[in-house]
C-alpha cells in the first residue's frame, strides 16, 4: 500500500502532502496529534471553570438571536442543564441562528470564560462522538479531519509502515512499548493510560536522539582565551557598584571566573528574574576580561537597551579605567567611522551595540568576551559570529543573559551546548510587585489612583495589546486610549505614547523624555517590554490583559518595582488561570513553568529557530522524562555492553537532527 492508494486522496492532495515532506505512509504516521478532545464525560454547568475546557450536556433555553457589528456576525444562545445556565456565542457562524431552538438538547465542548461576570463558551464544538478524539493541524489546504480520514486508513500498516526502531534491550531498560503500538495509541487512544504510554514512547526515543545528537555534535570543548581571576579586580568592582551583591551574584559570578580561567571557551547561560542583578554579573567578568588585556562586546536586542547599558557601564567601569563606547546600526556615518577606528585600536575595552557589532567592517582588536543579553532574541548563529571575531584564532568566550525565566525543562533542551547558572536571589531592598485583576467596573477607581501617583512623584506605564482599532479584535489600542486618556480621566496629565513600528527617533524621544521625569503616564504597546529602566515608574496597567501570555505579562509587570517605592501592576482583562497565576506569585521560574504547562512549548518559545529544532510536542514540558532520556544518553556512552544499540541510536540521531542543529550553528 502506498500513498496514493488512499481513498479520497487524489493528485491535487497528493501533491500538497508530497510539498509538505509527506512521502510515504510512515511520514503520514508521524503527522502526531496537536492536541485531543476528551468528550467521555460531562461537566455540570456550575463546576465549569475560566480557562479549562470541558463537555457539556444542555438544552436550549430559546432559539439563538444573531447581530452584527462591523460585518461580523455574532450569534447567542442561553443553555442549560440542572446546575445552572451558560452563554453560547458563535462568531461568523450565521446558520446557528436557526440551527437550534428552544428544547433542543446538545453536547458541547469548550472552553470557558467569564466575561462581565457571566460563564460564556465563544465557538464551541458540536460533539458528535464519546471518546479522548485526536485534532491534527491541517497540511496546506487539507483540513485536519481529512488529515485524521488518511491516517485511519495508514493505521492498520503502521507495523510495516513504521517498524520498530529501538531493540528490546533499550525498551525493556526504561519501560517503553513498542513503536506501532505506540502510534495506535497517540492517533486512536482507547483509554487515558494507553495515550499515555504511546506519547512516552514517542517523546523518550525523541528526546534520546536529539540529546544524543547534541552530545555529538558539542564534542570536546574548545581552547579558550586564559583569563586568570584576580579577587583584588573582583573585590574592587563589588566596591564600585556600590551595592553588596548577593550570595547568587557571588556563586554565578565565581562560575563565569572559573570558566574563563580554565583555557576553554566559556560558553555559559545566566538566568535571572528581571532585577535579580544579570548585568552586574557581567560587568564583573569584563573587569576581569580588561585586567588580563581583552576587549568585551555586549550585544543588546534593542538601541535603547544599549544606550542603558552604556550609561550603567560608564557609571560603574569608567571609574574602574574601563574605557566604553557605542556601535549602533542608527548612527551617523561619522559616528560610525570614529567608533570603528576606537574598536580596531582597542581604544574601548567595553564596545556595546545591537546587530551592528555583527557587521562586516568591525574589527576588534583583542575581543576575549562576548556578552549577547536576552538571548531568545538572537540565533545561536549570530552570537557565535561575534565570538568568531575574536583575535589570534581562538573563539572568545561566551556569556548569555536572560531575564525571561525558562523552565530548566526547555533550558536543557535548548542551550544544550550552554552550562547553566541562575541568578535566583533578589537584591535587598527590592520590594515585590503587588499584582491585581481589575474588573471593569472599577477602571475610574483605578484613573484615580494614577492620579495620586503621580502627585506624589511618580509614574505609570499604560499597555494596550494593539497599535490602532482593529476590526477584528475587540482588544484596547494604544492611540484611541492615549486621545481618550488626554481628553478625560488623565486630563492634565503629561501622557506619551509609544509603539513597536513608531520611527526609531520619536520612539527613543519619547522613551528618554519618561526616564528624564518629563512624561508622567507612559501609553505604549509592548514596546516597553525589555530595555526601559525608570525607578520613580510604580504603576503598570495592562489592558485586556487575558490576551497576552503569562510570561510576557511577567515581563511587561518587571518594568515597575525597579526602585525602593511600593509597586503595583493592574491586570484589566476577565479572569483566568494565567491572570491569576500572576497574582499569586512573582517568582518567573514558577511563572514560567506554568506558562509552558498552559501554551505548550511552540507557543511558549514563540520563535522560528527553535520552531523547527525542538523534537516532537509530546514530553518537552516533561521534567522527570528529559532528566531520564539524559541518564539513557550517559548510559548509551558509557557503558561497554551497551555498544552496538549505542551506534545505532548514535547514526539515527545524527540523521534527524545533524543538519538542523548545524543550521542554528550549534556547534
Amino acid at each position: 500500500m502506498e500513498l496514493r492508494d488512499l481513498k479520497g486522496l487524489g493528485p491535487k492532495r497528493l501533491a500538497m502532502l508530497e510539498a509538505a515532506g509527506i512521502r510515504s505512509l510512515g511520514d503520514l504516521l508521524w503527522q502526531l496529534p496537536r492536541g485531543y478532545i476528551d468528550t467521555t464525560l460531562d461537566t455540570p454547568v456550575a463546576a465549569l471553570q475560566a480557562g479549562r475546557t470541558a463537555c457539556v450536556a444542555v438544552t436550549f433555553c430559546a432559539q439563538p438571536s444573531i447581530r452584527y457589528m462591523k460585518g461580523l456576525s455574532m450569534v447567542t444562545a442561553r443553555v442549560e442543564d440542572d446546575s445552572g445556565t451558560l452563554q453560547i456565542t458563535w462568531f461568523n457562524q450565521p446558520w446557528n441562528r436557526n440551527n437550534w431552538h428552544q428544547g433542543d438538547q446538545a453536547v458541547f465542548y469548550g472552553r470557558a470564560e467569564r466575561f462581565r461576570g457571566q460563564m460564556v463558551m465563544q465557538n464551541p464544538k458540536l460533539v458528535k462522538e464519546r471518546g479522548i478524539i485526536p485534532q491534527y493541524s491541517p497540511v496546506d489546504t487539507i483540513a485536519g479531519a481529512h488529515l485524521a480520514g488518511f491516517i485511519e486508513q495508514v493505521l492498520p500498516h503502521a507495523h510495516t509502515a513504521c517498524p520498530e526502531s529501538l531493540s528490546p534491550r533499550l525498551r525493556a531498560m526504561w519501560g517503553l512499548c513498542g513503536l506501532p503500538e505506540a502510534l495506535q495509541a497517540v492517533h486512536r487512544p482507547q483509554d487515558a493510560a494507553g495515550l499515555a504510554a504511546g506519547k512516552r514512547r514517542i517523546a523518550f526515543e525523541n528526546l534520546l536522539l536529539y540529546q544524543m545528537a547534541v552530545r555529538s555534535l558539542q564534542g570536546e570543548a574548545q581552547a579558550g582565551i586564559p583569563m586568570a581571576a584576580d579577587s583584588a579586580v573582583t573585590d574592587r568592582f563589588w566596591r564600585q557598584t556600590g551595592f553588596a551583591p548577593t550570595d547568587a551574584q557571588h556563586r554565578v559570578l565565581g562560575q563565569i571566573l572559573s570558566d574563563m580561567a580554565s583555557g576553554r571557551a566559556m560558553r555559559r547561560l545566566v538566568q535571572g528574574d528581571v532585577g535579580s542583578g544579570k548585568t552586574a554579573v557581567a560587568f564583573g567578568a569584563v573587569c576581569t576580561a580588561a585586567a588580563a588585556g581583552w576587549q568585551s562586546a555586549l550585544m543588546a536586542p534593542t538601541e535603547i537597551l544599549a544606550r542603558q547599558h552604556l550609561v550603567s557601564a560608564q557609571e560603574v567601569l569608567a571609574p574602574l579605567g574601563i574605557r566604553c563606547g557605542l556601535l549602533l546600526g542608527g548612527m551617523k556615518a561619522a559616528e560610525r567611522r570614529e567608533a570603528l577606528k576606537y574598536i580596531e585600536a582597542g581604544a574601548w575595552d567595553l564596545v556595546i551595540g545591537t546587530h551592528a557589532l555583527l557587521g562586516e567592517g568591525v574589527h576588534y582588536a583583542r575581543l576575549g568576551l562576548v556578552i549577547t543579553d536576552e538571548q531568545h532574541r538572537f540565533g545561536v548563529r549570530q552570537r557565535q559570529r561575534l565570538s568568531s571575531k575574536a583575535a589570534e584564532d581562538q573563539p572568545a568566550h561566551v556569556l548569555v543573559m536572560s531575564a525571561t525565566p525558562i523552565p530548566r525543562t526547555l533550558a536543557l533542551i535548548l542551550y544544550g551546548d550552554l552550562d547553566v547558572s541562575v541568578v535566583d536571589e533578589l537584591p535587598p531592598g527590592r520590594t515585590p510587585v503587588a499584582t491585581r485583576i481589575v474588573p471593569e467596573e472599577k477602571r475610574q477607581d483605578l484613573y484615580r489612583f494614577i492620579r495620586q501617583k503621580v502627585q506624589a512623584g511618580e509614574q505609570a506605564y499604560l499597555v494596550c495589546p494593539l497599535v490602532e482599532e482593529s476590526e477584528r479584535v475587540e482588544a484596547k489600542d494604544a492611540q484611541a486610549t492615549y486621545r481618550e486618556l488626554a481628553a478625560g480621566p488623565l486630563k492634565g496629565l503629561r501622557l506619551g505614547l509609544t509603539w513597536g513600528t513608531q520611527p526609531a527617533a520619536e520612539k527613543e524621544e519619547v522613551i528618554a523624555r519618561f526616564s528624564a521625569g518629563e512624561i508622567d503616564v507612559l501609553v505604549a504597546t509592548t514596546v516597553i517590554e525589555v530595555g526601559v529602566n525608570v525607578p520613580r515608574a510604580t504603576v503598570m496597567v495592562i489592558e485586556n490583559a487575558d490576551r497576552f501570555g503569562l510570561s510576557q505579562l511577567h515581563q511587561l509587570r518587571g518594568r515597575v518595582g525597579r526602585g525602593t517605592l511600593e509597586s503595583w501592576c493592574f491586570l484589566l482583562g476577565e479572569p483566568n488561570e494565567r491572570l491569576r497565576t500572576l497574582c499569586a506569585t512573582n517568582d518567573g521560574f514558577v511563572i514560567a513553568q506554568k506558562d509552558l504547562e498552559l501554551r505548550g512549548p511552540g507557543d511558549f518559545l514563540g520563535t522560528r529557530q527553535h520552531g523547527r529544532l525542538l523534537p516532537d510536542a509530546f514530553g518537552v514540558g516533561d521534567m522527570r522524562l528529559i532528566e531520564e532520556t539524559r541518564a539513557a544518553v550517559h548510559t548509551l556512552t558509557h557503558d561497554p555492553a551497551l555498544a552496538a544499540e549505542e551506534q545505532v541510536v548514535r547514526r539515527r540521531a545524527m540523521q534527524k537532527y545533524e543538519r538542523v542543529l548545524e543550521e542554528i550553528g550549534f556547534h
